[in-house]
């Protein structure tokens, strides 16, 4: 079974970054599931980008030139 998402350690740090917001209940857990989408894109596009550099392996320079693509495009 996978561990649940840190629940408490997520609104300590939302609530010491914006100590001003006031935070519904499943808040923490939103922002838990878009860290984890986000991390899968990352692994997608460093995959892609190991698999058209011919490397078996994903090395530094694939995962930072897919967090590059990935950062643009989430800017919206």
């Amino acid at each position: 079974m996978k561990r649940a998402a840190p629940r408490s350690t997520l609104r300590t740090l939302i609530k010491r970054h914006k100590p001003q917001l006031r935070l519904a209940a499943n808040a923490d857990l939103l922002v838990h599931l878009n860290f984890l989408l986000f991390l899968h894109r990352l692994a997608e596009e460093a995959r892609a980008n190991a698999f058209e550099s011919k490397s078996k392996t994903i090395k530094s320079e694939h995962t930072m030139a897919a967090a590059k693509v990935i950062l643009k495009k989430s800017r919206g």
